[in-house]
């Protein structure tokens, strides 16, 4: 079976008699182009759909069932934070990472990886690993580019202390 589209969303206003089936998916692959996988109940499935996929997207139906998409729990670094210096600091380190975040009112969440754990425990944030879905987050994109001849190279779009930026913030020598 392949589905090419979000039917609709399962949630408590979606009334429906029909067996309800599920598809795990991990946050990492929600927008990938075409995912293989299989439901619940054994069954091979096809994701051929151009958006990314949510939490209780409704992905087939059919006279007797549907086929709703589920997020896979996952290892998490989740942060507590007791204000908004603490949340600023915080953001700042794991942006130099390029790690995409779900950032909350106190708290934040992310992938984890050992060192990035350990880094932020030594640096005295209230760091716990958790396993749980990761979703609402912002996805941070890569800034690797290719050359000419199609090789990887890793250089940032945005330079932290050039003149480019009309001297706010910066200290202007003439």
């Amino acid at each position: 079976m392949i589905t090419e589209k979000i039917i609709g969303k399962l949630d408590e206003n979606f009334k429906t008699d029909k067996k309800t089936e599920y598809v795990s998916v991990d946050w990492f692959e929600r927008d990938k182009k075409l995912l293989r996988k299989t439901t619940d109940s054994g069954e091979d499935i096809g994701i051929k759909i151009g958006e990314p996929l949510n939490e209780n997207d409704i992905i087939y139906e059919d006279g007797n069932r549907l086929v709703v998409v589920t997020i896979a729990p996952s290892d998490l670094i989740s942060v507590s934070v007791g204000s908004i210096e603490e949340m600023g600091r915080l953001c700042f380190e794991l942006g130099n990472r390029h790690l995409s975040l779900a950032i909350g009112h106190d708290n934040v969440k992310c992938p984890y990886d050992e060192p990035t754990f350990e880094y932020l425990k030594k640096l005295g944030f209230n760091a716990v690993k958790t396993h749980e879905k990761f979703t609402g987050y912002t996805e941070c994109k890569g800034h690797a580019h290719t050359d000419a001849h199609g090789n990887a190279q890793h250089s940032h779009e945005h330079h932290h202390h050039s003149d480019e930026h009309n001297g706010e913030g910066h200290h202007e020598h003439h």
